[in-house]
């Protein structure tokens, strides 16, 4: 990972215990020609990869800062994303193949539910199998674009995070979902992101978690989002891309 605070070996390692948890967190990125297509009157096509591929370099350093996180794993449809990832220390899978009518996020979910229940059957291997093997692996599906979230925000959230099910971290809109935790439960993670996901992830069963996490519920879609994650503080990754654009502190409520 960034830090690299566990090689391959490591995590072998740790895994071969059947009575640890195991923590994953799974970020899927859509493919950079779609991606962020809501930023297009205020940057650049070539400012808009930088700006998506610096917030997830962002985005996967905080999640591997959290202690308990064993591995991040990025699936993606596009090579740049792929190797960005790698690049930074992630694990990647290639988007898993779907119906090519599926709209952008059906084709999400079906990402996010393939990738999940991959790293599940990757996690046991070794292990005595059992009816329960799959509980003791827990998910969290990020967003790709939380620049401003802070380790601390995502290892609480999981720490509150009942066991036994699904529960997501609403975003700062109130009606997108930021985080889906699947916690020391053997059921799916049955992702429902895109338009009022988060009624949609609730009306499901998941539980909305309470908690004053302003980076982890601040995900990025619009030039205010920016400004507004901009003012909070993003990664480093990030602020020098908007460095690069020309921001400052004293320009970030105006330039973009």
């Amino acid at each position: 990972m960034g830090a690299h605070r566990f090689d391959d070996g490591d995590r072998v390692a740790a895994s071969s215990d059947p009575a640890r948890r195991v923590v994953a967190v799974l970020i899927a990125v859509k493919d950079l020609a779609a991606a962020k297509s809501r930023l297009a009157a205020d940057f650049s096509g070539s400012e808009r990869t930088s700006l998506v591929l610096a917030m997830l370099s962002d985005t996967v350093a905080a999640a591997d800062a959290v202690s308990v996180v064993d591995s991040v794993t990025v699936v993606t449809p596009d090579p740049l994303v792929a190797e960005t990832a790698r690049r930074i220390g992630a694990r990647v899978f290639d988007e898993p193949v779907g119906d090519p009518a599926q709209p952008p996020d059906a084709r999400l979910n079906h990402a996010f539910a393939s990738a999940a229940a991959v790293l599940r059957r990757a996690e046991v291997v070794g292990r005595r199998r059992e009816h329960d093997d799959d509980a003791r692996i827990d998910i969290i599906a990020l967003q790709a674009d939380l620049p401003a979230m802070r380790p601390a925000e995502l290892a609480q959230a999981y720490a509150v995070a009942p066991r036994g099910g699904r529960s997501l971290v609403v975003d700062h809109h109130g009606t997108g979902t930021a985080a889906l935790i699947l916690k020391d439960s053997p059921g799916e993670l049955a992702p429902l992101f895109g338009v009022d996901s988060a009624r949609r992830h609730a009306e499901s069963g998941a539980q909305k978690l309470d908690g004053t996490w302003p980076g982890l519920r601040l995900d990025v879609d619009t030039a205010v989002d920016v400004r507004s994650a901009y003012r909070l503080g993003v990664g480093p990754a990030t602020a020098a891309v908007l460095r690069s654009l020309g921001w400052s502190d004293d320009a970030s409520a105006t330039t973009a």
